[in-house]
């Protein structure tokens, strides 16, 4: 039994069958650990998705910046809906979607596995916040999102401010907490998080430190998987394992077996023209 943790799919259905395929992947054994951004820009975010449902009882998903705009564009009136990009579309109007969204809207923002040794977020993590921390944190959003004020969160969502802060309540504090899942790259050693710095380390501005570097950050009594920074690309070390490689850009899609010495297995991402890129 092997369990794999695997890069931002955006939408790379095929790239996700490729990398299965050369995994020799067997679902009757083996798990998949899924670091969000499911969807979007990759033309193929319906069949991402319905596989990934049919996989479900063997999945584990952390919910990225993308997926929860998904479900929020998914509460607006079908007229806005259609001014989304296509492949977003035919996610919204598939007959399927009411399931779809329903299963994507239970996912976690944080997850840990002390049994086998791992802790998963789709960007990163506040660096005061210990995993305990960070782990009642996702519990209390998700929770949110589940409930009945889900979809007036997910209208609210939309922000870089407020900066976090303990004291924080209500839709500020949610917010505060799923940009910290979500949208973190870098941040200054007093938790304020940098959206616009999206560059490989060296290229930021003073003061500001990669999320898992920041000086005197909390320790992590695991190590982390996470995705959302293509620019960074495959990164091992410092407690962490940074495993967007850019796919939906041309780059590679990566999985990285989980144990006591990770193993990286990767295949080339979508076919794409001009050099790769990497954004939000």
């Amino acid at each position: 039994m092997a369990t794999y943790a695997i890069g931002d799919l955006q939408g790379c259905h095929d790239v996700l069958l490729r990398l299965l395929d050369a995994l020799r992947f067997d679902p009757a054994v083996d798990r998949l650990w899924l670091c969000g951004d499911l969807v979007n820009r990759g033309g193929q975010s319906l069949e991402t998705l319905k596989l990934l449902h049919e996989l479900r009882e063997r999945v584990v998903v952390t919910l990225g910046n993308h997926d929860l705009s998904l479900l929020a564009i998914a509460g607006r009136k079908p007229e806005e809906q259609r001014r989304v990009n296509p492949d977003l579309q035919r996610v919204l109007f598939d007959d399927a979607a009411p399931v779809l969204l329903d299963w994507l809207r239970r996912q976690k923002l944080l997850h840990v596995d002390h049994g086998l040794g791992f802790a998963m977020v789709h960007a990163g993590l506040m660096p005061r916040w210990t995993l305990r921390m960070a782990e009642a944190r996702a519990r209390e959003v998700e929770a949110v999102l589940q409930g009945e004020d889900g979809l007036r969160l997910l209208k609210h969502m939309y922000g870089d401010k407020p900066n976090w802060s303990p004291r924080l309540a209500g839709i500020d504090r949610w917010r505060a907490i799923i940009n910290a899942f979500t949208r973190l790259r870098y941040c200054t050693t007093s938790g304020r998080i940098a959206f616009e710095e999206k560059g490989r380390p060296g290229t930021q501005k003073a003061g500001l430190y990669p999320w898992f570097s920041v000086p005197g950050h909390a320790e992590r009594e695991l190590p982390v998987v996470f995705g959302h920074w293509s620019t960074l690309g495959l990164f091992q070390g410092l407690g962490v394992h940074g495993i967007d490689t850019g796919a939906v850009w041309g780059g590679k899609l990566t999985a990285l077996e989980l144990g006591p010495e990770p193993r990286v297995h990767q295949v080339p991402g979508r076919s794409v023209s001009g050099p790769p890129r990497g954004e939000d």
